[in-house]
């Protein structure tokens, strides 16, 4: 039986470079296309050869998309799984952020994963079978004051993987969105330079690991979902505060107030470890 082709983006950091890494070990299981704008990133990680296949990838743009979807194609016969996790954001509140920052986090959330899913697809409702897997956010189910630009973006993929879901599931073809809470990534520790703006980001007693979301992606792989959140807990919150919105408003000075001391408290903890 040959391998199972898996596309992965934003493969040079993060969750997306942890879970490719996974993946690389089960060379006889899997051929991987990993893709990044940051080529330096994944070269430093990755060694091409003839099961992974390095690609430089700006998500916004369809031209890139199409050349490395064509390519994945030629190479390997299909496409089995696409996981959409490239992305990022501007930590900010709404009214301080710079207008230019609402297309460039809306393109790299959203227009670009709209871009990977649309393509991707063509290929896979073809072959008459394939999964795509997007990492979302529970920032996109209940979106919280400081995130106002992230929490759109991923509300808005979080909507297009369930539609696109109920679409293409006639075809074969399936579609997860994965909703992590706040995950230990390098992108965490810039959130505490915008202390008052990602309190929020610090009320949380559960910080996930880049292994949690390895075994949700796995999960997904498995049951194939509509939608995974995790951690189980904060999901539950997440769903009720979208449900009932009032309750996040009413919530938040106590819930900011909680963050700015775990905040305060971190600070001191790292100067005390600087000496």
């Amino acid at each position: 039986m040959s391998a199972t082709v898996a596309l992965i983006t934003g493969a040079a950091s993060g969750i997306a470079r942890h879970f490719a890494g996974a993946l690389a070990k089960r060379p006889d299981e899997f051929s991987l296309v990993l893709a990044d704008i940051d080529e330096g990133g994944m070269a430093s990680a990755f060694d091409q050869g003839e099961n992974l296949r390095l690609h430089r990838l700006n998500i916004v743009s369809l031209d890139d998309w199409r050349r490395v979807v064509d390519d994945t194609v030629d190479r390997f016969g299909r496409i089995d799984y696409l996981f959409n996790i490239a992305g990022g954001g501007r930590p900010g509140f709404f009214k301080d952020q710079a207008v230019e920052n609402i297309p460039f986090v809306i393109e790299l959330n959203l227009t670009g994963a709209l871009y990977g899913m649309r393509v991707v697809a063509d290929h896979m409702v073809r072959q008459g079978s394939g999964h795509i897997i997007n990492v979302a956010s529970l920032a996109g189910v209940a979106p919280f004051a400081g995130n106002v630009l992230y929490s759109a973006s991923k509300s808005g993929l979080r909507a297009a993987s369930i539609a696109a879901a109920i679409e293409l599931r006639e075809h074969g073809v399936y579609v997860t969105v994965v909703c992590p809470g706040v995950v230990a990534t390098p992108l965490i520790e810039h959130h505490a330079d915008y202390a008052e703006e990602t309190a929020l980001v610090y009320t949380t007693d559960v910080m996930l690991t880049v292994e949690d979301v390895e075994r949700a992606l796995v999960e997904a792989m498995k049951k194939k979902p509509v939608e995974l959140n995790l951690p189980r807990g904060q999901a539950r919150m997440a769903k009720l505060a979208s449900a009932f919105p009032e309750l996040a408003l009413r919530s938040y000075p106590r819930l900011k107030k909680k963050g700015m001391k775990r905040i305060e408290r971190i600070r001191r903890e790292q100067e005390r470890e600087r000496g």
